[in-house]
């Protein structure tokens, strides 16, 4: 079984990538949210799940480990495959799952292309218990502490809410970036750091 691979983004499609690990170029269906957080050439790690059919073995992957427990653990549900699981990832995060699972809102599950109120209904009954509990709420909304103004934090702040994040996802991701690294980080340093740390989520 792959766990996991680290290695060059060789090529990006629109549903999947190429990662070169030691001269093997390995393709993996991902998330819109992973694609749009890479480059080609970047060096990336994504957890994977190996999908073995008759006829076929699929290599999928995420950033974030708790994608992969999340994709394999909605497979559990009767009817359900990789394709739909990796479709219902591409439109909710684990956190809004879990939220959806513990609140019974097949609402925010049928935002999922391709799942209907019955299916939905199914998910909610079949992965009650299944998935961790959600954040409570306050926790997870607090916000963070400002990075620090001017200068290179501000930059990639600006830069990071012009990718698409929202700006308090920029704040939190900078602050911890520099939190990590120190004083000591570049503009373009800090940027490759916060980019780590958001992953795909926006």
């Amino acid at each position: 079984m792959i766990a996991s691979l680290t290695g060059r983004v060789a090529r990006i499609d629109l549903d999947s990538l190429v990662l070169e690990v030691g001269g093997v170029g390995y393709l993996v269906r991902t998330t819109p949210q992973a694609l749009s957080a890479t480059r080609h050439g970047a060096e990336l790690t994504l957890h994977t799940e190996l999908v073995v059919r008759e006829d076929s073995m699929t290599l999928y992957g995420f950033p974030h480990a708790e994608e992969t427990e999340t994709f394999r653990i909605v497979q559990s549900v009767s009817g359900i495959g990789p394709r739909t699981a990796l479709a219902v990832l591409a439109v909710l995060d684990p956190e809004e799952l879990r939220r959806a699972i513990a609140e019974q809102d097949a609402k925010t599950i049928t935002r999922t292309p391709g799942i209907g109120p019955k299916v939905a209904s199914r998910m909610l009954l079949e992965l009650s218990g299944k998935l961790p509990a959600p954040i409570t709420p306050g926790v997870q909304d607090a916000a963070p502490a400002p990075a620090t103004s001017g200068g290179a934090d501000s930059d990639v702040v600006e830069a990071l809410v012009g990718l698409g994040w929202a700006e308090k996802a920029a704040l939190g991701a900078v602050e911890a970036a520099r939190a990590d690294g120190g004083a000591q980080l570049d503009a373009a340093e800090l940027l490759r750091r916060s980019l780590r740390g958001l992953g795909g989520h926006r």
